[in-house]
């Protein structure tokens, strides 16, 4: 019956009775719009233009302080037709954001607490209006969290809870609420419901335990708020957190893992996490799920492992307790996740420490995973992550075994590929290596320089204006490099690279044109 209503003009006079003081005329002209709005595009365009909602409005806004039980039965209504109103269609949304109804329900909620059947509507209006990039801002500056948090602390039914959970999320994404939650209480009604519902069995408890779990995940996120509960390492809510690595629950060893993650979001907290035995607790994690074990798990150890090997200080350390061998036990692994992650801690774990990059160079398990990830084209991220740790064992190491390891595993010619990224610190990666190997081990890797078309590729990169400076200089000297392989200096005697070089002569940048008078003196002489 909602279309023929829209149909036979009825929203106009509906909407027009809004003006009317009588509240039981109110409150039915009320039910009658929500009722036309729900689930109905056209009835929300009529009252759209109309102007019902910005009487609506209007009404919250003047009555929300008056606590009677017939007025609240009249705002409860009002809010549940602004719902309807605005359920999932992003410009009434907005319009409501702008006409400044936020602040107006968040006020309904302080003062009307007490009564379930108005709470309930404004959470279900907010969990609405939450996902709105401008709604945060406008939640932001009044005392949302505050509210919500004091609502949470009364809840003892499940449903109610899960309400407040719904509307908690979308507004947790934002950092300046983020804080201002921590700052009302939040973490610690999280703490609470973990640790009643952690050994429980039943599915509601089960279910509040993975939301409270996710969310304080959530808001450590925050920078503001994840540096208050770390505190130093000493925050209360960092070291429970901790306390949850060896429990027998999957779901909290995620939530813990990936706390930890965000914890190790900047050098300090991760110096001070490495310096108190973190990395045994997530290493004896890992053991526990090498295998068969939980995928998510394993991904979120890996993550935190990965942000903790960042600063230079903790590589060593984590090599010497035996992190990179940990890692390697997940080589096997078929989900493209968690190969990820445990490239990019092998990544961070090798950087600028010669002896690890020398040991892993000659894993020949490794480097052949590494060579078959290069080729995971459905999986970008882990294609790149190989492609990236393959060039640093050998930049990182600069060792002939190493390459000769490369090699002999076929994965030279992705050096050659990668070097045509589109991301500048992938192609200068790609160069330095492949600079290393013609200074160190050309004669090992010349047929398959040559068959990768490597000379193309340098002499594409030198004539394409847009290459960055530091992708010139190491193709230049990576020519100077190769000529003293004759199949490769055949092939630069081929192209015109005399011509390109001349030209970088008078590049701005200093470093590039003295590099293009050496290749050019070197080319002269050769030629």
């Amino acid at each position: 019956m909602r279309n023929p209503c829209v149909d036979a003009g009825l929203i106009q006079p509906l909407v027009q009775l809004l003006n009317c003081r009588d509240q039981e005329v109110l409150l039915q002209t009320g039910r009658a719009l929500g009722n036309i709005c729900y689930d109905s595009h056209e009835g929300r365009n009529a009252v759209d233009h109309a102007g019902g909602a910005q009487i609506v409005v209007g009404h919250l806004r003047s009555r929300c302080t008056v606590t009677d039980p017939a007025n609240q039965k009249l705002m409860t209504v009002f809010c549940g037709m602004l719902m309807n109103y605005s359920n999932e269609n992003d410009s009434l949304q907005a319009q409501l954001v702008n006409m400044g109804v936020i602040p107006t329900l968040v006020k309904l909620l302080g003062i009307h607490g007490h009564n379930s059947a108005l709470t309930e509507m404004c959470l279900v209006a907010f969990g609405n209006l939450a996902e709105l990039e401008s709604s945060k801002e406008q939640f932001a500056s009044t005392n949302i969290a505050e509210e919500l948090v004091k609502l949470f602390k009364k809840q003892t039914e499940h449903e109610k809870k899960e309400m407040i959970f719904e509307v908690l999320a979308p507004l947790a994404e934002n950092d300046i609420i983020k804080f201002q939650l921590v700052e009302a209480g939040l973490v610690e009604c999280l703490l609470e419901i973990v640790h009643h519902t952690v050994n429980s069995d039943k599915d509601d408890e089960v279910a509040e335990l993975k939301t409270a779990s996710d969310l304080l995940v959530l808001l450590l996120l925050g920078d503001e708020s994840m540096q208050k509960l770390f505190d130093g390492g000493k925050g209360s809510v960092f070291q429970r957190v901790i306390s949850w690595l060896p429990s027998h629950n999957h779901q909290l060893q995620l939530a813990g893992a990936l706390a930890i993650a965000n914890f190790a979001r900047n050098d300090g907290n991760c110096i001070h996490m490495v310096d108190n035995g973190i990395v045994q607790k997530l290493m004896d994690l890992l053991d526990r799920h090498v295998g068969d074990g939980n995928v998510t798990v394993q991904h979120a150890a890996l993550s935190a492992l990965r942000n903790l090997a960042i600063p230079v200080v903790n590589k060593a350390k984590m090599l010497s307790v035996g992190v990179a061998d940990e890692v390697l036990k997940f080589l096997q692994s078929e989900m493209p996740p968690v190969q990820f992650k445990l490239l990019g801690t092998l990544r961070m774990l090798i950087d600028a420490q010669a002896e690890a990059a020398e040991q892993l160079g000659k894993n020949v398990k490794l480097v052949e995973r590494l060579v078959e990830w290069c080729d995971a084209k459905d999986h970008a991220g882990v294609m790149g992550e190989s492609n990236r740790l393959l060039s640093a064992l050998i930049r990182h190491s600069k060792s002939k075994d190493v390459i000769r390891s490369i090699v002999h595993s076929g994965g030279i010619k992705y050096f050659v590929t990668m070097a045509t990224s589109e991301h500048v610190i992938m192609q200068n990666e790609a160069l330095v290596a492949l600079g290393l190997i013609a200074a160190l081990e050309l004669g090992t890797a010349e047929k398959d320089l040559e068959n990768a078309k490597l000379i193309q590729v340098l002499h594409r990169l030198l004539s394409d204006e847009r290459s960055a400076p530091e992708i010139k200089y190491n193709s230049m000297v990576l020519i100077c490099a190769v000529m003293a392989s004759e199949p490769l200096h055949k092939e630069v005697q081929n192209l015109a690279f005399l011509e390109v070089v001349s030209k970088l002569c008078g590049h701005e940048n200093k470093t590039v044109a003295q590099q293009a008078l050496l290749t050019e003196q070197r080319l002269a002489v050769e030629s």
